[in-house]
């Protein structure tokens, strides 16, 4: 008994000599706990979570592709989607396998890829194949199930959970036969994640490219994705990354079996987000597609565009002509939604470093005439930019948000505002007219202060980039 008693005490400061010693220890020299060695206790709705069943379809190289499927004299060479250089977006948008395997990335200047393959395609965008290409996909999404949640042209999610309850088929083989069908009618390739969550469906959508199906199972998850760098989830990002290395978590392993309250500490309530994302216990739904609305079913936060001006901004007639061009086609977006915005923000990128900053003002009240987002935004420019050539800016960007549906109540003030409402009747009244004849059929005398602007259709050329995930 007693020769018992010593090895429990001995063992006991043995464990407490281990615990000094890891506090002794810099962050970084601790041991890690292994992922794999951790056990998670599940209740029921995590496991009725896990019998999900998640597709994440991504369309790849989408708009390379898109061109090579209208194009078929383009198959197989080397080609890349390129801005408008003479307007200086000049970057590679897309490009093709050919293009990837001469070593050409995605964001890179044209002069650039041109120098690594001499004999490199450039093709201009043209969004509309896109967006058609991108409702021919989801009507082949649609005839598996209605809960298709699109994120960005060429991504969406698919829940397949009640489809599959009432087949006999399995997920893999729903995904192999998307898969061929996409190839075989619109001459596209899909890269399809498998898992009960978002999270894990968009992980294993990316896992392998190009034409890959890559299933993330309650069994292999973290052989599969705990190894994997942080950034690979989504929404942990360079600066999110950085956070995390600080604290000795570089893996998706380690970020699941961080300690919660470290998280919060370095990322505020998103660590606690990520830290779920990580587990796989994410239990975010499917938004379905509204088309009536051409939108997911989420809530639109703000309307926003942004343009890098053909020249550098050095004087006050070019920037006039831009933030009204700006804020034209965002109150237009305002309108056609049916909503106000009591907000308004500006975004500065500087020509010589790049830098870029935002300010913002409330209004007194919520509106979508042009004219009072404009004068929003030209105030906030002046107010913070000097306009001349000791400071040049190379793009602007003009937001409306905290938004309210223009049939909500509101209270009126003494004196009203009579001008108000013939502005408004104006701005219908010229929506209206761009419906029939194009955005460019009538313009303001301040747009064509620029003439390098007078051939711009910003609200046209809009792209919606994927949307929030929350």
């Amino acid at each position: 008994m007693a020769d018992a008693v010593r090895r429990e005490a001995g063992g006991d400061l043995q464990k407490r000599a281990q615990v000094q010693e890891q506090a002794r220890l810099r962050p970084q020299e601790r041991a890690r706990p292994q992922p794999q060695q951790r056990s998670c206790n599940r209740g029921p709705v995590q496991e009725r979570n896990r019998r999900r069943v998640i597709f994440h379809s991504d369309m790849n190289a989408f708009y390379a592709s898109a061109e090579q499927a209208e194009r078929p004299e383009l198959r197989g060479v080397p080609l890349v989607v390129g801005g408008h250089e003479e307007r200086r977006h000049g970057i590679v948008l897309a490009k093709s396998a050919q293009a990837k395997a001469a070593g050409i990335v995605t964001g890179e200047a044209l002069w650039s890829a041109r120098e690594k393959c001499p004999g490199l395609v450039v093709v201009p965008p043209r969004y509309d194949v896109y967006q058609k290409y991108s409702r021919l996909a989801r009507r082949i999404y649609y005839q598996y199930t209605d809960l298709v949640e699109p994120f960005g042209l060429d991504e969406a999610w698919l829940d397949l959970t009640g489809a599959l309850a009432l087949s006999s088929r399995s997920a893999l083989d729903v995904a192999r036969e998307i898969s061929q069908r996409v190839k075989d009618e619109l001459g596209c390739t899909v890269s399809i994640g498998v898992s009960w969550n978002k999270i894990f469906a968009k992980f294993g959508s990316d896992y392998e490219k190009p034409d890959a199906i890559t299933a993330v199972t309650p069994e292999n998850y973290r052989g599969l994705v705990w190894p994997a760098p942080a950034d690979e989830l989504l929404y942990v990002g360079g600066a999110t990354c950085a956070k995390l290395h600080s604290s000795g978590i570089d893996t998706v392993g380690d970020l699941a079996c961080a300690s919660p309250e470290l998280l919060r500490r370095r990322l505020g309530k998103v660590g606690g987000i990520l830290r779920t994302f990580a587990r796989g216990e994410d239990a975010t739904p499917v938004k379905p597609y509204d088309a009536a609305r051409n939108e997911v079913d989420r809530t639109v936060k703000s309307f926003g565009n942004g343009l890098t001006a053909p020249h550098d901004i050095a004087c006050e007639a070019d920037a006039r002509a831009l933030v009204w061009l700006l804020a034209e086609s965002v109150a237009q977006r305002l309108r056609e939604a049916r909503f106000r915005a009591r907000t308004v923000s500006i975004g500065v990128r500087d020509a010589a470093d790049l830098s870029s900053y935002g300010r913002q003002v409330t209004l007194p009240r919520a509106t979508n005439v042009t004219g009072h987002i404009a004068r929003a935004a030209w105030n906030l420019l002046v107010a913070n930019e000097p306009l001349d050539e000791t400071r040049p800016l190379r793009g602007l960007h003009v937001r409306a948000s905290g938004l309210v549906p223009v049939d909500a109540p509101e209270q009126l003030e003494l004196p009203f505002d009579a001008r108000r409402r013939v502005l408004e009747d104006l701005d219908e009244a010229v929506d209206e007219l761009r419906r029939r004849f194009g955005n460019t059929c009538i313009q303001r005398g301040t747009e064509l202060l620029d003439e390098s602007l007078l051939e711009l259709d910003v609200k046209r050329d809009n792209v919606v980039h994927p949307v929030g995930y929350f």
